[in-house]
């Protein structure tokens, strides 16, 4: 008697694992890996991403990020197929490539500082025949300081591409590099630092995406669940940072984001996301054709883009952005 218990036993216990094995199957086969290509260091800019990254793979969505050396490499991987989305502005990149690449989400707005020793420079004029630094090729930097160069009737003797704004500051600091662009958060560390050395050049009015996430139209159409998925969560953080920026503080001490950032830099954080929503840098509703039409006349105007009458359609694909917003509301 107590065999055959034994042996019932046994065949239970294994029709119940192969039950939970069979329904386990389908669960796996429902994660999606998005391979994101960042070309940038992570830092304080990144808090976002990180925090929408950690709530999307709550939901089956694994974004796996690779921080590249420059967004040039990194747009090259999305080019190429080593990545699915990337992030950044390489419109010019863009528009020369066969592969139907096209934004899907502006992450920030512009928001970025010219600052300069002032012991060689004090005006915009002092740039000229002189060597500036920006973050890559094709960057939106780099467009803002080539826009203020036509403007201003300047030409630059050369440009050197330093990715990292934190890796400029401290190049500024140094004294390697005299004229450089920068984000508010290094921008405010560098005053902090040396506030009687280094002053910052008048910006006229920009409004263009600072980072922007983009792939190919393929991949946007076959990965549609997964991105929008994506979409949903950066869109909430966004509004959560909007709502509150200190709550970017709790987010990343739960989820133990950055647990490598230079201690220097942990006071920025929030003054960082106070001025970043007072600015209106973190768009509620992903930019959408809005943010798109800013880009193509800035990115136009800065000489980043060729040709005239470019349309949104040629450069953005909207349907994960408007499947997004249906969900979490416009």
């Amino acid at each position: 008697m107590r065999v055959k218990m034994k042996s019932w036993l046994s065949v239970v216990l294994l029709a119940l694992l192969l039950v939970g094995l069979l329904s386990a199957e389908p669960l796996a086969q429902t994660r999606t890996k998005i391979r994101y290509a960042l070309g940038d260091v992570i830092s304080i800019d990144e808090l976002p991403l990180l925090i929408a990254v950690e709530r999307a793979k709550a939901r089956g969505v694994d974004v796996e990020i690779t921080a590249f050396k420059s967004e040039e490499i990194a747009t090259q991987a999305v080019i190429g197929g080593q990545a699915d989305v990337g992030q950044g502005t390489p419109y010019a990149a863009l528009q020369k490539v066969t592969v139907p690449i096209r934004f899907f989400y502006q992450l920030s707005a512009l928001q970025f500082f010219p600052i300069v020793n002032k012991e060689f420079y004090k005006s915009w004029k002092d740039l000229d025949g002189q060597e500036i630094a920006v973050h890559a090729r094709g960057s939106g930097t780099e467009a803002i300081m080539n826009l203020m160069a036509k403007e201003q009737g300047i030409k630059y003797k050369n440009v050197s591409y330093v990715p990292g704004s934190q890796v400029r500051a401290l190049a500024l600091l140094k004294g390697n590099i005299k004229a450089t662009i920068l984000d508010a958060a290094n921008t405010s560390y560098v005053m902090k630092e040396a506030p009687d050395k280094f002053i910052i050049l008048p910006l006229g009015q920009v409004k263009a995406s600072d980072e922007a996430l983009f792939a190919t139209r393929d991949y946007l159409e076959k990965n549609h669940a997964a991105v929008v998925v994506f979409v949903e969560e950066l869109t909430k953080v966004n509004r959560q940072i909007n709502a509150n920026p200190a709550s970017v503080l709790d987010e990343r001490k739960k989820l133990g984001l950055l647990k490598d950032l230079p201690a220097k830099m942990e006071p920025e954080i929030l003054p960082f996301f106070q001025d970043a929503v007072k600015s209106g840098i973190f768009p509620n509703d992903g930019g959408g054709e809005r943010a798109a039409k800013n880009d193509l006349e800035f990115y136009s105007l800065s000489g980043a883009l060729k040709g005239e009458n470019l349309k949104v359609e040629d450069f953005w694909y909207l349907a994960p952005l408007k499947a997004a917003l249906a969900k979490v509301g416009n």
